[in-house]
């Protein structure tokens, strides 16, 4: 609902900002066209305008177009201007990689130096919490934006390789930014392999270690603090509360500073592991470690079966159990323990424990049935 001279204003202040941002020193600057903002809704698939700012396509692209050459305008060629926007909506009717290869490359055409591909965070698709204003990431479209740990790593990895094709297709070469729950230099790496993307953008790991870049330069990825994804720093910011990760220690509200190089140890007669299953989950519990300084936490990793034991969980210090939901009746699991201190320090692997989680059989109760299979195995039905 934007008037005419609204946009136009619109226009001008992003121009002005940009030339601002490079006459006070800095390197670059990027325009944020994603998730809830003006130039986002615009864009949009959803955007209902009638007039030559909404409907098709081409007119869902004036407004951040007149914007990119604006910028480009008012900085000159030698200043770096990035573009963040959504490479897919992931809202219902919401536009996808399909819309979005073309807007990279109007944008490209137009003076972006590289595009950075969000996805998510519409207000569409919001919680309405009575009295509480809206918060872009509380629905589907959040969870997108900000994969958590029920999601495969690299969850929205095919939007940036989509977009790249189309940018390449087109006879542009500008970098594209991969995100979407990249915690590891492995996949990292694998982005700009595959050609997934051409750098890698991360957010929610660098709360959890703000140094991953200068360890991963100095070949120590052994020593980053892993994330685990548990979204509780989401969580604190949809509460409008200051955000914390859960791995920091408490109340000092950042991450842990240390030059330490003495890695954590177990007490002599170990980390006494122990498993039980109790209501379908694994309940492990063990012995806390020891540092010289502190210890931060704990890695888990876990295997099924004789398969490879892989980081499925980080623990705070302060608690020495963990409650494992995500199991299957009928199989064996095996977890071993890594402590590690306030510099990333590992220790030693704890031994390894292994327990088979029982098959859940039917109970007898009011709404349930025996039935048959056709080969006459029972089973339940409602």
């Amino acid at each position: 609902m934007l008037s005419l001279p609204d946009i136009d204003a619109i226009v001008d202040a992003y121009g002005d900002a940009a030339q601002r941002a490079r006459e006070c020193g800095f390197d670059g600057v990027e325009l944020h066209m994603a998730h809830a903002y003006t130039l986002a809704s615009f864009l949009s698939r959803l955007n209902p305008r009638r007039d030559a700012y909404g409907g098709t396509l081409e007119n869902r692209m004036r407004l951040p177009t007149r914007v990119m050459e604006r910028v480009r305008a008012r900085v000159g060629p030698d200043f770096p201007v990035g573009v963040r926007f959504l490479g897919e909506e992931c809202i219902r009717n919401g536009y996808t990689v399909v819309d979005a290869g073309p807007i990279a490359v109007r944008l490209a055409k137009t003076g972006a130096d590289y595009i950075s591909l969000s996805a998510g965070g519409k207000f569409e698709d919001a919680r309405h919490i009575p009295g509480e204003p809206l918060y872009p990431y509380t629905g589907y479209s959040g969870d997108r934006c900000m994969p958590g740990s029920n999601y495969p790593d690299g969850a929205n990895l095919y939007i940036p390789e989509a977009v790249r094709r189309a940018i390449r297709e087109a006879g542009l070469f500008l970098p594209v930014v991969a995100v979407g729950k990249i915690g590891t230099l492995a996949l990292a790496e694998s982005v700009l392999a595959e050609g997934k993307g051409d750098l890698v953008g991360m957010a929610r790991p660098l709360l959890a270690d703000p140094d991953i870049p200068k360890k991963w330069q100095a070949g120590r990825e052994d020593t980053v603090i892993r994330c685990v994804f548990g979204n509780v720093c989401k969580a604190l910011d949809e509460n409008f509360r200051r955000v914390n990760c859960t791995l920091w220690p408490k109340k000092i509200g950042h991450a842990p500073e240390s030059d330490d190089t003495v890695p954590p140890e177990w007490q002599r007669d170990g980390a006494g592991v122990t498993a039980e299953c109790s209501d379908g989950r694994v309940l492990l519990r063990w012995q806390a470690a020891r540092d010289n300084e502190a210890v931060y936490g704990y890695q888990l990793f876990r295997a099924e079966g004789d398969g490879v034991l892989v980081h499925a969980a980080s623990v705070r210090a302060a608690s020495t159990r963990f409650e494992d939901a995500r199991v299957v009746g009928g199989t064996r699991y095996r977890y071993t323990l890594r402590p590690y201190d306030l510099a990333g320090n590992r220790g030693p692997m704890s031994a390894t424990v292994e327990i088979v989680v029982p098959l859940q059989h039917c109970q007898a109760d009011p709404g349930v049935e025996r039935a048959k299979d056709p080969e006459g195995a029972e089973g339940c039905a409602s």
